[in-house]
Protein backbone atom coordinates (compact mmCIF):
# COMPACT_ATOMS: atom_id res chain seq x y z
CA UNK A 1 0.00 0.00 0.00
CA UNK A 2 1.63 3.25 -0.66
CA UNK A 3 2.50 6.11 1.68
CA UNK A 4 1.49 9.75 1.44
CA UNK A 5 4.42 11.87 1.51
CA UNK A 6 5.18 13.53 4.52
CA UNK A 7 4.73 17.38 3.83
CA UNK A 8 7.88 19.62 4.42
CA UNK A 9 7.60 21.99 6.93
CA UNK A 10 7.22 25.51 5.65
CA UNK A 11 9.86 27.53 7.55
CA UNK A 12 8.22 30.74 8.43
CA UNK A 13 9.90 34.22 7.02
CA UNK A 14 11.47 36.69 9.42
CA UNK A 15 9.19 39.42 10.56
CA UNK A 16 10.18 42.13 8.14
CA UNK A 17 10.83 45.55 9.72
CA UNK A 18 9.94 49.40 8.01
CA UNK A 19 11.12 52.58 8.68
CA UNK A 20 10.98 55.63 6.54
CA UNK A 21 13.46 56.68 4.05
CA UNK A 22 15.34 59.89 3.42
CA UNK A 23 17.11 61.56 6.38
CA UNK A 24 18.17 59.94 9.07
CA UNK A 25 18.23 60.28 12.92
CA UNK A 26 19.95 58.61 15.98
CA UNK A 27 16.73 57.02 17.22
CA UNK A 28 15.23 55.24 14.71
CA UNK A 29 19.10 53.52 14.07
CA UNK A 30 19.04 52.67 17.21
CA UNK A 31 15.12 51.23 17.59
CA UNK A 32 16.22 49.16 14.69
CA UNK A 33 19.70 47.90 16.26
CA UNK A 34 17.41 46.90 19.55
CA UNK A 35 15.01 45.04 17.70
CA UNK A 36 17.46 43.15 15.87
CA UNK A 37 19.04 41.89 19.11
CA UNK A 38 16.23 39.89 19.70
CA UNK A 39 15.95 36.27 18.11
CA UNK A 40 12.66 37.24 16.27
CA UNK A 41 14.12 39.74 14.63
CA UNK A 42 17.63 38.71 14.21
CA UNK A 43 17.00 37.44 10.61
CA UNK A 44 14.80 40.35 9.77
CA UNK A 45 15.02 42.16 6.47
CA UNK A 46 14.86 46.24 7.00
CA UNK A 47 12.46 48.52 4.38
CA UNK A 48 13.34 51.68 4.42
CA UNK A 49 10.29 54.09 2.66
CA UNK A 50 7.52 56.22 3.04
CA UNK A 51 4.95 54.45 1.07
CA UNK A 52 2.23 53.74 3.14
CA UNK A 53 1.34 50.68 1.00
CA UNK A 54 4.60 49.03 1.01
CA UNK A 55 5.03 50.21 4.61
CA UNK A 56 1.66 48.32 5.44
CA UNK A 57 3.03 44.95 4.60
CA UNK A 58 5.62 45.16 7.62
CA UNK A 59 5.49 43.08 10.41
CA UNK A 60 6.85 46.04 12.46
CA UNK A 61 7.49 49.69 12.15
CA UNK A 62 9.45 52.03 13.59
CA UNK A 63 9.15 55.37 13.27
CA UNK A 64 6.71 55.89 10.48
CA UNK A 65 3.04 55.20 9.53
CA UNK A 66 1.70 57.76 12.18
CA UNK A 67 0.50 54.99 14.69
CA UNK A 68 1.24 53.71 18.41
CA UNK A 69 -0.31 50.40 18.35
CA UNK A 70 2.25 48.21 20.00
CA UNK A 71 -0.31 45.11 19.42
CA UNK A 72 0.14 45.53 15.90
CA UNK A 73 3.93 46.06 15.65
CA UNK A 74 3.35 50.00 15.21
CA UNK A 75 6.08 52.43 17.13
CA UNK A 76 5.89 55.57 15.54
CA UNK A 77 5.61 58.66 17.86
CA UNK A 78 5.23 61.79 15.51
CA UNK A 79 1.25 61.91 15.84
CA UNK A 80 0.05 65.00 17.69
CA UNK A 81 -1.57 63.59 20.49
CA UNK A 82 1.54 61.02 21.21
CA UNK A 83 2.18 61.74 25.16
CA UNK A 84 3.79 58.43 26.08
CA UNK A 85 6.86 58.97 28.58
CA UNK A 86 9.27 56.17 30.34
CA UNK A 87 7.77 55.34 33.86
CA UNK A 88 8.50 58.38 36.59
CA UNK A 89 9.82 60.55 33.37
CA UNK A 90 8.59 63.51 31.76
CA UNK A 91 10.40 63.57 28.44
CA UNK A 92 8.22 62.23 25.48
CA UNK A 93 9.57 59.24 23.91
CA UNK A 94 10.91 58.60 20.28
CA UNK A 95 11.08 55.46 18.30
CA UNK A 96 14.35 54.37 20.52
CA UNK A 97 12.15 54.86 23.89
CA UNK A 98 9.69 53.14 22.22
CA UNK A 99 11.27 50.29 21.62
CA UNK A 100 13.04 50.41 24.28
CA UNK A 101 10.14 50.64 26.62
CA UNK A 102 8.17 47.91 25.08
CA UNK A 103 11.83 45.50 24.56
CA UNK A 104 14.64 46.84 27.15
CA UNK A 105 14.17 44.23 29.63
CA UNK A 106 13.94 41.56 27.16
CA UNK A 107 17.10 42.60 25.38
CA UNK A 108 19.14 43.01 28.80
CA UNK A 109 18.17 39.64 30.07
CA UNK A 110 18.63 38.17 27.07
CA UNK A 111 22.25 39.94 27.01
CA UNK A 112 23.45 39.82 30.38
CA UNK A 113 21.79 36.05 31.15
CA UNK A 114 20.00 37.60 33.92
CA UNK A 115 16.28 36.40 35.03
CA UNK A 116 13.60 38.64 33.06
CA UNK A 117 12.45 39.22 36.41
CA UNK A 118 14.75 39.81 38.48
CA UNK A 119 15.32 43.28 40.41
CA UNK A 120 19.03 43.20 38.64
CA UNK A 121 17.31 43.31 35.17
CA UNK A 122 15.07 46.25 36.27
CA UNK A 123 17.80 48.74 37.49
CA UNK A 124 19.75 48.04 34.29
CA UNK A 125 16.37 48.83 32.52
CA UNK A 126 15.51 51.67 34.86
CA UNK A 127 19.65 52.98 34.87
CA UNK A 128 20.25 52.48 30.73
CA UNK A 129 17.13 54.98 30.06
CA UNK A 130 18.63 57.52 32.69
CA UNK A 131 22.10 57.62 31.03
CA UNK A 132 21.38 56.82 27.49
CA UNK A 133 17.85 56.63 25.85
CA UNK A 134 16.74 59.55 27.55
CA UNK A 135 18.90 62.17 25.96
CA UNK A 136 17.90 60.11 22.71
CA UNK A 137 14.22 60.57 23.14
CA UNK A 138 15.08 64.53 24.67
CA UNK A 139 17.46 65.29 21.47
CA UNK A 140 14.75 63.93 19.19
CA UNK A 141 11.42 65.92 20.44
CA UNK A 142 13.38 68.84 20.48
CA UNK A 143 14.14 68.90 24.40
CA UNK A 144 16.43 70.73 25.82
CA UNK A 145 18.61 69.82 28.87
CA UNK A 146 18.09 73.08 30.83
CA UNK A 147 14.77 75.04 30.74
CA UNK A 148 15.25 78.09 28.39
CA UNK A 149 14.62 80.59 30.96
CA UNK A 150 17.74 79.38 32.99
CA UNK A 151 20.22 79.71 30.14
CA UNK A 152 19.18 83.01 28.30
CA UNK A 153 22.18 84.73 29.68
CA UNK A 154 24.46 82.24 29.14
CA UNK A 155 27.52 81.85 26.63
CA UNK A 156 28.80 78.64 25.55
CA UNK A 157 33.06 78.40 26.72
CA UNK A 158 33.36 76.37 23.05
CA UNK A 159 31.08 74.36 20.91
CA UNK A 160 30.48 70.72 21.85
CA UNK A 161 27.50 69.91 19.22
CA UNK A 162 29.76 68.04 16.85
CA UNK A 163 30.66 65.23 19.65
CA UNK A 164 27.28 63.25 20.46
CA UNK A 165 26.34 60.52 19.44
CA UNK A 166 23.17 62.36 17.44
CA UNK A 167 25.25 64.84 15.53
CA UNK A 168 27.76 61.92 14.35
CA UNK A 169 24.52 59.85 13.02
CA UNK A 170 23.61 63.41 11.28
CA UNK A 171 26.85 63.19 9.37
CA UNK A 172 26.22 59.82 8.04
CA UNK A 173 23.17 61.04 6.17
CA UNK A 174 25.93 63.06 3.56
CA UNK A 175 27.33 61.04 1.04
CA UNK A 176 30.66 62.69 0.82
CA UNK A 177 32.06 60.83 -1.53
CA UNK A 178 29.92 63.16 -4.03
CA UNK A 179 32.02 66.02 -3.09
CA UNK A 180 35.54 64.62 -1.74
CA UNK A 181 38.36 63.07 -3.34
CA UNK A 182 38.45 58.96 -2.75
CA UNK A 183 40.84 58.33 0.14
CA UNK A 184 42.90 55.35 -0.39
CA UNK A 185 43.32 52.72 2.29
CA UNK A 186 44.68 49.40 2.79
CA UNK A 187 41.51 47.84 4.99
CA UNK A 188 38.91 45.99 3.07
CA UNK A 189 35.62 48.40 3.24
CA UNK A 190 31.88 48.43 1.80
CA UNK A 191 31.98 51.00 -0.18
CA UNK A 192 28.98 53.04 -0.57
CA UNK A 193 30.18 55.77 -2.61
CA UNK A 194 28.09 56.83 -5.74
CA UNK A 195 30.81 55.35 -8.18
CA UNK A 196 30.83 51.93 -6.96
CA UNK A 197 27.22 52.15 -6.10
CA UNK A 198 24.67 53.92 -8.19
CA UNK A 199 21.63 53.15 -6.56
CA UNK A 200 21.04 56.35 -4.35
CA UNK A 201 18.69 54.30 -1.85
CA UNK A 202 20.96 51.41 -1.85
CA UNK A 203 23.84 54.22 -0.67
CA UNK A 204 21.27 56.06 2.05
CA UNK A 205 20.38 52.25 3.28
CA UNK A 206 23.89 51.30 3.93
CA UNK A 207 24.95 54.73 5.59
CA UNK A 208 21.75 54.15 8.06
CA UNK A 209 22.78 50.97 8.79
CA UNK A 210 26.53 52.33 10.07
CA UNK A 211 24.61 54.58 11.61
CA UNK A 212 22.57 51.83 13.09
CA UNK A 213 25.62 50.17 14.06
CA UNK A 214 27.23 53.10 15.87
CA UNK A 215 23.97 53.31 17.74
CA UNK A 216 23.74 49.57 18.87
CA UNK A 217 27.24 49.19 19.74
CA UNK A 218 26.85 52.32 21.58
CA UNK A 219 24.44 51.06 23.96
CA UNK A 220 25.85 47.43 24.21
CA UNK A 221 29.18 49.12 25.58
CA UNK A 222 26.85 51.00 28.01
CA UNK A 223 25.30 48.00 29.29
CA UNK A 224 28.09 45.60 29.21
CA UNK A 225 30.05 48.51 31.15
CA UNK A 226 26.30 48.70 34.10
CA UNK A 227 26.49 45.02 34.53
CA UNK A 228 29.44 43.74 35.04
CA UNK A 229 31.42 47.05 36.59
CA UNK A 230 28.50 49.31 37.89
CA UNK A 231 25.76 47.16 38.92
CA UNK A 232 28.45 44.93 40.92
CA UNK A 233 30.00 47.91 42.73
CA UNK A 234 26.42 48.57 43.95
CA UNK A 235 26.66 46.15 46.90
CA UNK A 236 30.36 47.52 47.45
CA UNK A 237 29.61 51.08 47.76
CA UNK A 238 26.58 50.54 49.82
CA UNK A 239 28.65 48.55 52.51
CA UNK A 240 31.23 51.07 52.24
CA UNK A 241 28.56 53.61 52.99
CA UNK A 242 27.18 51.87 56.11
CA UNK A 243 30.68 51.48 57.49
CA UNK A 244 32.00 55.35 56.95
CA UNK A 245 30.99 56.18 60.64
CA UNK A 246 34.18 53.92 61.17
CA UNK A 247 36.56 56.04 59.62
CA UNK A 248 35.01 59.53 60.44
CA UNK A 249 32.80 60.02 63.11
CA UNK A 250 30.45 62.18 60.72
CA UNK A 251 30.60 60.03 58.37
CA UNK A 252 32.95 62.05 56.07
CA UNK A 253 35.25 59.44 54.71
CA UNK A 254 34.53 56.61 52.48
CA UNK A 255 37.12 53.79 51.86
CA UNK A 256 37.34 51.43 49.43
CA UNK A 257 39.94 48.25 49.78
CA UNK A 258 39.93 48.18 45.42
CA UNK A 259 38.84 50.49 42.44
CA UNK A 260 35.12 50.83 42.73
CA UNK A 261 32.76 52.94 40.07
CA UNK A 262 31.35 55.13 43.15
CA UNK A 263 30.08 58.84 42.14
CA UNK A 264 26.17 57.12 41.32
CA UNK A 265 25.96 54.96 43.99
CA UNK A 266 27.12 57.52 46.76
CA UNK A 267 24.49 60.38 45.65
CA UNK A 268 21.66 57.66 45.26
CA UNK A 269 22.40 56.14 48.75
CA UNK A 270 22.90 59.59 50.19
CA UNK A 271 19.58 60.40 49.12
CA UNK A 272 17.57 57.66 50.28
CA UNK A 273 19.55 57.48 53.47
CA UNK A 274 19.34 61.17 54.34
CA UNK A 275 15.76 60.56 56.17
CA UNK A 276 17.13 58.29 58.89
CA UNK A 277 20.83 59.63 59.51
CA UNK A 278 21.83 61.10 62.31
CA UNK A 279 21.65 65.35 63.02
CA UNK A 280 25.92 64.97 63.65
CA UNK A 281 26.17 63.28 59.83
CA UNK A 282 27.67 65.06 57.36
CA UNK A 283 27.78 64.47 53.51
CA UNK A 284 31.08 62.12 52.29
CA UNK A 285 33.78 64.47 51.59
CA UNK A 286 36.53 62.41 50.43
CA UNK A 287 36.36 58.45 48.77
CA UNK A 288 39.87 56.79 49.46
CA UNK A 289 41.17 53.80 46.97
CA UNK A 290 43.73 51.96 46.15
CA UNK A 291 45.20 52.96 42.58
CA UNK A 292 45.06 49.11 40.99
CA UNK A 293 44.54 45.84 42.89
CA UNK A 294 47.95 45.25 42.89
CA UNK A 295 49.64 44.36 46.52
CA UNK A 296 51.04 47.38 47.43
CA UNK A 297 49.60 50.07 45.61
CA UNK A 298 49.49 53.85 45.87
CA UNK A 299 46.35 55.13 47.37
CA UNK A 300 43.81 58.13 46.17
CA UNK A 301 42.32 60.50 48.23
CA UNK A 302 39.25 61.83 45.80
CA UNK A 303 37.11 64.49 46.90
CA UNK A 304 33.68 64.08 45.99
CA UNK A 305 31.88 66.65 43.64
CA UNK A 306 28.62 68.65 44.48
CA UNK A 307 26.67 66.25 41.78
CA UNK A 308 27.74 63.57 39.77
CA UNK A 309 28.63 65.56 36.50
CA UNK A 310 30.18 68.55 38.27
CA UNK A 311 33.64 69.67 38.98
CA UNK A 312 33.23 71.41 42.06
CA UNK A 313 34.14 69.37 44.69
CA UNK A 314 32.27 70.10 48.01
CA UNK A 315 35.05 70.32 50.04
CA UNK A 316 39.19 70.37 47.88
CA UNK A 317 41.92 69.07 49.33
CA UNK A 318 43.08 72.29 51.24
CA UNK A 319 44.72 75.04 49.43
CA UNK A 320 47.96 75.11 50.98
CA UNK A 321 48.51 71.28 49.54
CA UNK A 322 47.64 71.93 46.20
CA UNK A 323 50.22 71.40 43.04
CA UNK A 324 52.92 70.06 46.09
CA UNK A 325 54.63 66.72 45.51
CA UNK A 326 56.62 64.13 47.44
CA UNK A 327 58.44 65.52 49.91
CA UNK A 328 57.70 69.04 49.92
CA UNK A 329 53.58 67.88 50.40
CA UNK A 330 54.60 65.33 53.08
CA UNK A 331 56.67 68.16 55.19
CA UNK A 332 53.42 70.77 54.48
CA UNK A 333 50.89 68.29 55.61
CA UNK A 334 52.81 66.10 58.35
CA UNK A 335 51.75 62.75 56.39
CA UNK A 336 54.07 60.69 55.43
CA UNK A 337 54.59 59.07 51.93
CA UNK A 338 52.40 61.53 50.14
CA UNK A 339 52.63 61.60 46.43
CA UNK A 340 50.68 64.62 45.02
CA UNK A 341 47.65 66.58 45.17
CA UNK A 342 46.20 68.53 41.98
CA UNK A 343 46.47 71.97 41.53
CA UNK A 344 42.47 72.14 41.63
CA UNK A 345 42.62 69.81 44.97
CA UNK A 346 39.91 67.43 43.50
CA UNK A 347 42.41 64.37 44.15
CA UNK A 348 45.65 63.45 45.76
CA UNK A 349 47.83 60.46 46.53
CA UNK A 350 49.77 58.99 49.26
CA UNK A 351 51.81 55.78 49.08
CA UNK A 352 49.65 53.56 51.33
CA UNK A 353 46.17 53.31 53.23
CA UNK A 354 47.43 54.78 56.09
CA UNK A 355 48.62 57.89 55.02
CA UNK A 356 45.72 58.34 52.91
CA UNK A 357 43.99 58.24 56.00
CA UNK A 358 45.69 60.29 58.04
CA UNK A 359 45.46 63.21 54.71
CA UNK A 360 41.80 62.86 54.74
CA UNK A 361 41.09 62.86 58.84
CA UNK A 362 43.37 66.46 58.97
CA UNK A 363 41.77 67.74 55.72
CA UNK A 364 37.94 66.96 57.02
CA UNK A 365 39.10 69.73 59.90
CA UNK A 366 40.39 72.08 57.99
Amino acid sequence: MATSPVPKRVKPSPPLIGTHNGHFHADEALAIYLLRLLPTYQPSTLLRTRDPSLLSTCHTVVDAGGEYVPSEHRYDHHQRTFDITFPTKSTKLSSAGLVYLHFGKAIIAQRTGLNLESEDVDILWQKLYNEFIEAIDANDNGISVYPTSETANLTKRFNDSGITLSSLVSDLNHDFSITAPPVSTNHETNDTNSASNPDPQAAEDARFLAASTLMGISFLRKLNGYHTSWLPARSTVLAAYESRHKNDPQGRILVFQEPTPWKDHLYTFESSFSSSSSPSDSKVLYVLYPESATPGAKWRIQAVPVSKDSFESRKPLPEAWRGLRDEELSAKTGVEGCVFVHASGFIGGNGSEEGAREMARRAVEM
